[in-house]
């Protein structure tokens, strides 16, 4: 091979590699890479072999050592990138003439002494991978003339001699280098302290200082700056004092920017004076970089007054404080929670024209709501606005979140100001999240503003908020636990409009509302419908309609449900079966909800409701507290309290405890049934298991006291809530006025209304109604009058039961024109067209108040509003006065009412006797072929009386021919 080649070769090896690539083909296998193997192959062979003729012939077998010696060590590829062609020329000639850089080497290197910078050196250090050729190379180019080491060469020596892998470099290199050159190996040592700096290997760079020490060298400046950065890191402030005490004696000065680092752990460590002791000694002037610095570290050490004081430290110092400055302290403060300075700061800062970043408005908003100060929450959005920095989607969130979030209501004003920031986004045309629209609506029900929580997922899908079945629940279901069942199904409606597939929850939802506002053919549909539509019902859906149907002594309908949950294989739970204890419960079949119980406990004996336990699992049918609560409360409300008390010991028995609803319903149960001593020893046991009495508690008290007319104790009962700080609600109220009602002290009784109102528990319709009826009763209908004016006045709408009570108080009086004049008016405002509407009136009401008002009986036997005792007392009141003539007319409207009331044979009667004996015989006579042509049979007295008026009128004849009549039928 001749020189041209061979210099080729050398220096330019790619085009040569390129060469040869038709040589991999006998040796390469699926280990091996062409790139580096058939290069060195070449160089060899240039420099070993004798000039020969080209013509020489190769084979594969020649190139077998090649191999071997590439399994041990990578070559450096120039093709690769990561060398560069001279460097890999001086690396594989180094290692060719392997003389350890002796003479033909050095030869072969001067060729680079132009070429020689610290890239190149570089270079040849971090691929020539054997630490002695190396140092030996970077010991010569050490001696070169024009040539110096630079730190990055001095990095890449200690990388090769292992000063880069965690392990200490060999003394032996040291000595070698130190005999060279000592300076060198002085820089070398230094460089070495400041890369285990770098790395964090602090104990590493100690230990290196102390042989940098042990061969006379001293650490450099920059060392020492190095060392007393990775000391602070490290938490070791006492070397680092040390090392700085070192420095001042060797005339030292830190760097501005590790002198900041070290007073910002002092102050950080709450060392705040030794950090101005430290800067006086390095003779330097703060910038406001430090002064930054050492207020961010008196704020991690909670020293607030302490940073302030820097802040006025600066101003003096002709140092003003920048953005990032405020920004620390405001966020120093922000995270330990002291609010009260954030508001100073950021008044400070936004006087002096330095913002907050819209990621710490974020952050204050947040801290202020949480803290519960809502109100300069929401001022901080025209901050915002101040500062440039428009409130989005995240702070509005914020908000309207912490204000909505609690499970408890907000206030008024809370809400009002969420509404505000609502409007806000919506003009913005930002979105509320999915859980907050649920929330916000929720919140809104709550204060009865219902037609905006109807419109929330309309507006916010117009500010790009995509609604989903999840979000429609929350706010259907908002709406139907306030009772706002039309709202809810418009939005049920709309969502279905909107193509959102309602799911099993939305159906249940629904369905459950629907229920228990006693709308069940409704619910029913929707029932059917989603079995329809592919929505597999679950237990909860089942349960809500079963109970509904159990209610409305719609037996078979709930038998009927049941078998299809059973046939869709959703096997009965605790809560089906506590359902169907209430269910039967409030049905009035008390006797089947026991046996449903006594087979929930396991009693084999009981058959008549297998229908029930078919298909269950004996873990899902264990009573729990719910289900004992609804069986105590539905024997307490047929007044088998004792069973009740019963039921309260078996839950002891069998390890569950009864809560406060359970020991309400009992004391509840036992007050209504007269049973006061019973009822204050679970009042008392009660008290020893640590529950609280609430208001519903002393309500079923107070209102038995009341009754069995014990006032003395009554107020010694409501002396004792007042005393636990538990307000009197309206119920309580109520039954105070009625019970001073009853014993005549009606004055006392209005003056406690008067009070109530006072106290902000406005009457209801129960209230003013037992008061009216107290005034009637004691004469003063004047004053009753006055106060049902009143109650219409203040938005108290009068019921059925108060009309029924002021018209037989005016008829008692003989004012049976105002009597029929308010008949007239109820009929036209009140009337309760229907049963089921009737049985929503009379809620509130005792059931001893509803029978003196002989309602309880009508109730159960008409399916129409129970209006008959109101003609009836009219049309006795009208013929007791003598006009018969508005009595006939009564009695007129009175046979219109229901089939019952058109045969009632004592209104017939008493009209007869009237009419004979005021000589209209002849209208008394019609009364009698009426109830005669409707297949009744008068009652004998009737036909007396009909006889005696004919004798008053001297027709005896007809009289003769009655009574003839009445011989023939006997």
């Amino acid at each position: 091979m001749n020189k041209r080649v061979l210099k080729s070769a050398v220096f330019s090896p790619a085009p040569f590699l390129r060469s040869f690539k038709s040589f991999h083909r006998f040796f390469a296998t699926a280990n091996d890479t062409l790139e580096g193997l058939v290069a060195d192959q070449h160089i060899s062979s240039a420099i070993d072999a004798p000039q020969s003729s080209p013509s020489q012939h190769f084979s594969a077998q020649d190139f077998v050592f090649l191999r071997e010696s590439f399994s041990d060590a990578k070559v450096a590829d120039p093709e690769s990138g990561k060398c560069s062609t001279d460097a890999f020329s001086i690396i594989n000639a180094m290692k060719n003439y392997n003389d350890g850089l002796g003479e033909e080497s050095q030869k072969f290197l001067r060729k680079f002494r132009e070429k020689l910078d610290a890239n190149l050196v570089d270079d040849v250090l971090r691929n020539v991978q054997i630490p002695e050729l190396g140092l030996k190379f970077f010991m010569w180019a050490g001696r070169q003339i024009g040539y110096s080491h630079s730190v990055a060469v001095y990095d890449a020596l200690l990388e090769l001699l292992g000063g880069g892998k965690n392990d200490k470099v060999n003394d032996s290199f040291l000595s070698l280098i130190k005999k060279d050159d000592s300076e060198v190996l002085g820089r070398l040592l230094n460089v070495l302290i400041r890369k285990c700096c770098r790395t964090g290997m602090w104990n590493l760079a100690l230990e290196e200082l102390g042989r940098l020490k042990d061969l006379g060298y001293k650490p450099s400046r920059v060392t020492y700056n190095a060392l007393i950065r990775v000391f602070l890191e490290a938490y070791k402030l006492d070397t680092a004092l040390l090392l700085h005490r070192e420095m001042i004696n060797l005339g030292f000065k830190m760097d501005m920017h590790i002198l900041s680092c070290f007073v910002h752990f002092l102050c950080k460590v709450g060392k705040w004076r030794d950090a101005l002791n430290m800067i006086e000694k390095e003779g330097v002037k703060p910038d406001t970089f430090m002064y930054t610095k050492m207020i961010m570290g008196l704020c991690e050490a909670s020293l607030f007054e302490e940073a302030m004081e820097f802040l006025n430290r600066m101003r003096v110092d002709s140092c003003y404080p920048n953005v990032v400055t405020y920004r620390i302290l405001l966020c120093g403060c922000l995270n330990k929670g002291k609010l009260g300075r954030c508001k100073r700061i950021l008044s400070m800062m936004i006087a002096e024209g330095c913002y907050p970043s819209p990621k710490i408005f974020c952050s204050l908003v947040h801290a202020y709501c949480k803290s519960g100060d809502h109100s300069y929450a929401y001022k901080l959005f025209k901050k915002m606005v101040d500062c440039g920095c428009k409130p989005g989607y995240v702070v509005y969130n914020i908000l309207i979140g912490s204000i909505c979030g609690n499970e408890e209501f907000p206030s008024q004003d809370m809400l009002e100001l969420a509404e505000k920031a609502y409007d806000e986004m919506l003009d913005a045309g930002i979105a509320l999240n999915r859980v907050n629209v649920g929330n916000f609506a929720r919140c809104l029900c709550g204060a009865e503003k219902y037609e905006k929580a109807y419109n929330i997922i309309r507006e916010m899908a117009g500010n790009g908020f995509i609604p989903e079945a999840g979000t429609y629940n929350k706010v259907i279901g908002s709406l139907c636990d306030a009772s706002k069942i039309d709202k809810a199904l418009l939005l049920f409606r709309e969502m279905k409009k909107n193509g959102i597939v309602p799911n099993v929850y939305t159906y249940s939802i629904m369905i459950d509302r629907f229920c228990k506002v006693g709308l069940i053919q409704q619910a029913r549909c929707w029932f059917d419908e989603m079995m329809r539509d592919g929505c597999t019902p679950n237990v909860v859906t089942y349960t809500a309609i079963i109970h509904a149907y159990l209610k409305a002594r719609k037996i078979s309908d709930a038998n009927e449900v049941f078998e299809m949950m059973l046939a869709q294989g959703c096997p009965p739970n605790v809560v089906m079966f506590t359902a169907l204890i209430d269910g039967y419960s409030k049905a009035g079949d008390i006797d089947k909800a026991c046996m449903i119980y006594e087979k929930m406990r396991g009693n084999v004996d009981v058959h008549d409701v297998d229908i029930y336990f078919r298909i269950c699992d004996d873990g899902n049918k264990e009573p729990n507290v719910v289900t004992y609560g609804a069986l105590v409360d539905g024997l307490c409300k047929v007044h088998r309290v004792k069973e009740a008390r019963n039921i309260l010991d078996a839950m002891s028995s069998s390890g569950c405890e009864p809560n406060h609803i359970v020991y309400d319903a009992l004391i509840d149960g036992f007050c209504k049934a007269g049973k006061l001593d019973e009822a204050q020893e679970v009042f008392a046991k009660m008290s020893e298991c640590g529950y609280i009495p609430n208001v519903y508690t002393y309500s079923s008290l107070i209102d038995r006291l009341f009754k069995d007319k014990r006032l003395d104790l009554a107020l010694k009962v409501l002396a004792k809530m007042l005393e636990n700080s538990c307000a009197p609600n309206v119920i309580i109220y109520t039954e105070m006025v009625d019970g001073l009602c009853k014993v005549g002290k009606t004055d006392e009784a209005y003056r406690l209304m008067v009070m109530m109102e006072e106290k902000g528990c406005n009457p209801n319709v129960v209230t003013y109604t037992a008061m009216i009826d107290g005034f009637g009763k004691t004469g003063k209908l004047d004053k009753s009058r006055e106060l049902f004016q009143e109650m219409i006045t203040k938005g108290c709408a009068p019921n059925y039961i108060t009309y029924r009570v002021l018209i037989n108080h005016c008829c008692s009086v003989g004012r049976l024109d105002e009597a029929y004049h308010l008949l007239e008016e109820m009929k036209q405002t009140y009337w309760p067209h229907h049963l089921t509407n009737y049985h929503k009136v009379v809620e509130g009401f005792s059931k001893e108040f509803l029978l003196s008002l002989q309602l309880v009986d009508e109730m159960g036997k008409n399916d129409s509003a129970p209006l008959i005792p109101v003609y009836k007392v009219l049309i006795d009141s009208f013929q007791k006065a003598g006009r018969l003539e508005m009595a006939l007319q009564l009695h007129k409207e009175f046979s219109s009412l229901s089939p019952s009331s058109s045969t009632d044979k004592k209104v017939y009667s008493s009209l007869i006797a009237s009419l004979s004996a005021s000589h209209k015989v002849d209208k008394a006579f019609e009364l009698y072929a009426d109830i005669i042509e409707k297949g009744e049979v008068p009652e004998f007295g009737s036909i007396v009386e009909l006889i005696k008026g004919l004798i008053k009128d001297n027709r005896w004849e007809d009289a003769l021919i009655l009574s003839e009549s009445v011989c023939h039928m006997v």
